[in-house]
Order: C-alpha cells, then structure tokens, then sequence
C-alpha cells in the first residue's frame, strides 16, 4: 500500500484474494486467451486447470465496457482524475485518461499522465531485483548485511540470516509499517534503517508483517551490490530498457513532469490538492511514478515472463520467485476460504474462477491511490492510477474487469464491497480522536512545569516549550512543531500530521513522573521519553 497506513495493506490484501487478483511494443504474440480456449483440461498439468472456461472473446468484452465502469466510479466517487489500462496479446489494448489533473484546473488526464504509485511501486522494485538475479549479481537469498553490513535488527542471528527475499517478503519480524511515522518526522533513509534494530520482532520467516523500511532495505543492499543508488539502477535495467520515458524513482523527476496528476484528500466533501507526499526515504516501496502508457509497457513484460517483444528484463527463472507464493499473507479465516500469499513485491491469489493472479495495490493518504491486476492464464492485465486519497476506486475498477473477463459478467458488487472495506481507512489516529474533552477536567500544573527536553532513543529528542499561547511540542530532525492542549490533569492533546495521520488525528501526550508519552508514537512500546537532566 502505502506506503500509507496499515490498515490500507490490510484491506487491499483481504480484497485482493476475494476478488483473485486483488506507448508499448507492437511485438505481438500468439494470445493465451485463445490458448486457453483451445486447450483441453487433459492438455494442461492438474494445477493449472481452471474451475470455469474463459467466455468468448472474453478481454474483448470486458475492455468494451471500461468507459462506462470507469465514469461511472469517477461520477459517483468524485475523485479529480484516473488513468486506465489494459495488455492483451503481447500489446496495449486500452489506455485512456478520465477526469483532471488537479482539482478546479482544466488540464485533463490522458494515458500520459504522471501518477504517483505507491506501493505498486514494490513490484516495479521486485523486477529490478529479479534482473539482478538473472544477471547473477545477487540472489534471492543473498544476505543483506553482505552488502549493507551495518544493517541490523534487534536480534543478532536474525540479522545474520536475513536475506533480499526474506524482505522484500515481509517475513522478517520487524512490526507492521516500521519506521514510517519516523519518515513522517523528518528522518532520512539511512537514520530510519538504523533505528530498526529497536524495534521489537515477531518470529523470523514465519510471521507476514507490511513493512516499507524494511522491504526498502532489502532493495537498497541489491543497489548498493550493482554500486549504483536505487533510481539510477531502477532506469538502467528497467525503465530505459521498456522504453518507460515517463517513469521514475525520484520524487524530483515526478514533480518536474509538466503532465503530472497532483494528490488530493477529501475535506468536508470536496477534493482538495492540500498536501505534497515526498516519498524518496522509502523509494524502492514506494517512491516510483509512472503513467499508464508507461506501466502497460511493464505489464507486457511480466505476461511475457521477463520479456517484452525483444527485450529482457529478467530470465523467467529469474522472475518466477516473485511473482509466487513465498508467505501466506492472509490465513483463511474457515476451512471454505481460499488464504492469500505474498511474493517479493507481489500479491499472489486464487480466483474463484481457479485462475492465479498478482496484484498490487498502492495508496498514499495524502493523495494517492492505484492497483494492478495480471491474470496470466488469460493473458491479460489492468492497471488504475488516481490522484485522490484511498477509497478503493481502482480496485474496484479492476475487480470488475476481472469478473467480466472470467465470467462474461460481474459476479459480485465490489463497489459496495470496497466501500465497506475502505470505510475505516481514512479514519482519523490517536487515543482521543472523536472523543469530546473533558468536562469538568483536573487542572493542569503552571506550564513552565512541564518545559523541558524528553529524550527517546527511536525518536530522537523531543522539546517542550511553554509559550505565552500554551504548551508546544517540537520533534524530529525537521523540527515540527505541535501545539498541545490541556485535556485533563497531565494530560494534553496534540494533533499529528503526515502520511500516517488523516485529518481529524489526536493523540494524548501524558507527563508522570519525569517521563513524557506520547500515544501516537506508541505504537510498538516505543513511546516513553526521559526527561532531560
């Protein structure tokens, strides 16, 4: 996901496996969907027989119907802009542009178009890598500390047995999401890696956490491996050879695109451009954009198993471990339910078509929501790029291409399903967020009390000030300054801000005692700081 919050992986995840998925070449090859029709069930190895027939000319169909599916989400969602768009058949069947740029401007969207990406960015980064690996400068299983020796976690023989896969997995054991309030804060890559040998840890390779610092780092040894930095390896072995000249690992380079969609988040039932998301800390995971036309380019490539017309990416071989089980992301909830998995950057599901899909869904909470779908044994895949916060547009979109191409029809109602599943997503942070104040609270002590500097290990320092409009609290190496206001006794509020806290966040910031808490970097025990002396 997202980046973003954890509870947007987690919904896009438990979707994805109901749904079963979740310019470019003009190379052509023979069609898989036409190989699919033709081929009988003996024919085919027992795993890869489908549970339902592909209907007729069934992509055909299904692209006949995403200007209607597509306005109508941009109608009643209102989101500003969306790029879509199809491969069948070795080529681009459909890309097209539907509503603006930015919010109340005329520039429309076209196939051209810049989006930020997301997390669908991570299986750009799972492709950089398998190239790496069919070029033989590392394996999936090489160790990270071999080229980032000063990497580390908090416990030593998993530090010393951690591999590129087991991150780019997310198997390692560090926490949900770790590190991302600290990029929030100001801290730069190198800061936040350092800082995740603090973090507690589930068991190593058997637990599924979403973590874009840690699948950051195992992209980031294969860099560091090719002596490059993580872009410029991005658009040597990728993007210039797909001839994605819109693409790009550097947020700098999508902000100078004069044909680039900006972020918007819903406030008070308008969309507003208020926020500018700079991913570049976690780039590998989530820090790529890219337009349609450019990301078809690359889906032609993955159903043509690392090759696109004469070009090769990766070895097949070399790709496989990707895009295929490597942890169960999602253990089935009954004895009935299909379970999903997780590659090295991809989603792996199960249709109830019986038909293997990979996904991969990006958000950004500031303004950003996109998806992928490839079906291989249909040779088809989509991809939905919008410029709004996250309601499951996209993925409603490709949910129902998907079910067209499977079944001739849309088997269930996804949009009602997503906007069920989304509802929380954007839902404010902190231990007081929707709580009303206290009535009748207990006064807080004179404020020149509290004025000191609290220190934390993970979170670096953080200063009170006691001013002549109440208390601040000033944090992270960028300095971000936060009013705090009584709430009861030595407790205050505060309202966090960043990717990881929509509008409406509040958490509690509580003294005792010599020791500052603030809830909302508490997520992991890690959010008690020491007065100073």
């Amino acid at each position: 996901m997202v980046p973003g919050r954890g509870a947007i992986a987690g919904v896009v995840l438990s979707m994805t496996i109901l749904v079963g998925c979740a310019g470019s070449t003009d190379e052509e090859r023979p069609s898989a969907t036409a190989t699919a029709m033709a081929t009988t069930t003996a024919e085919l190895p027992p795993n890869q027989v489908a549970g339902v027939a592909l209907p007729a000319d069934a992509v055909d169909k299904a692209v006949g119907k995403l200007d209607e599916l597509a306005g109508s989400l941009m109608d009643t969602s209102g989101i500003p802009g969306m790029a879509v768009a199809v491969v069948h058949g070795g080529k681009t069947v459909y890309a097209k542009g539907f509503g603006v740029r930015a919010a109340g401007a005329p520039d429309k969207v076209d196939a051209d178009t810049v989006f930020q990406l997301a997390s669908v960015s991570k299986s750009l980064a799972a492709t950089v890598v398998a190239n790496q690996v069919g070029a033989q400068a590392v394996e999936w299983t090489t160790p990270v500390i071999t080229h980032l020796p000063s990497f580390a976690l908090a416990d030593p023989a998993t530090t010393a047995q951690l591999t590129v896969g087991d991150l780019l997995a997310h198997r390692s054991g560090l926490p949900d999401h770790a590190g991302d309030r600290l990029e929030d804060l100001g801290y730069d890559q190198a800061a936040i890696f350092d800082k995740l040998r603090m973090e507690p840890l589930d068991p190593f390779r058997i637990t599924y956490h979403y973590t874009n610092f840690g699948f950051t780092a195992g992209a980031e040894a294969v860099a560091a491996a090719a002596g490059k930095d993580w872009a410029q390896l991005s658009s040597d072995v990728l993007y210039t050879p797909l001839g994605m000249r819109d693409t790009s690992s550097r947020f700098d380079d999508f902000h100078a695109r004069p044909n680039h969609a900006v972020g918007h988040v819903n406030i008070d039932g308008e969309w507003v451009a208020r926020y500018v998301r700079d991913p570049d800390p976690q780039s590998p995971a989530g820090g790529a954009s890219s337009s349609v036309n450019d990301m078809a380019r690359w889906l032609t490539m993955l159903l043509g198993n690392g090759t696109a017309g004469a070009t090769t990416i990766a070895p097949a071989e070399a790709l496989l471990p990707a895009v295929t089980p490597q942890i169960v992301s999602a253990p089935p909830t009954s004895p009935a339910a299909r379970a999903g998995s997780y590659g090295y950057g991809f989603n792996v599901s199960v249709s109830s078509a019986g038909r293997t899909a990979n996904s991969h869904s990006g958000a950004f909470t500031l303004g950003a929501a996109t998806t992928f779908l490839v079906i291989p044994s249909a040779d088809v895949a989509i991809v939905a790029l919008t410029n709004a916060a996250p309601l499951g547009i996209p993925e409603t979109l490709t949910a129902e291409f998907g079910d067209l191409v499977q079944f001739g029809e849309i088997r269930e109602d996804w949009r009602g399903l997503y906007r069920d599943a989304f509802t929380g997503v954007n839902e404010p942070e902190g231990d007081l967020s929707g709580k009303p104040a206290p009535a009748n609270p207990a006064p807080a002590q004179p404020l020149s009390t509290y004025a000191d500097t609290y220190d934390s290990e993970y979170w670096g320092p953080a200063t009170i000030s006691a001013t002549d409009t109440g208390l601040v609290l000033t944090i992270g190496p960028a300095r971000r300054e936060y009013p705090l206001r009584h709430w009861d006794g030595d407790t205050f509020a505060f309202e966090p801000s960043g990717e990881n806290a929509p509008p409406g966040s509040v958490s509690s910031v509580r003294f005792d005692d010599g020791t500052l808490t603030i809830d909302y970097f508490d997520e992991n025990g890690l959010g008690t700081f020491t007065r100073g002396g």
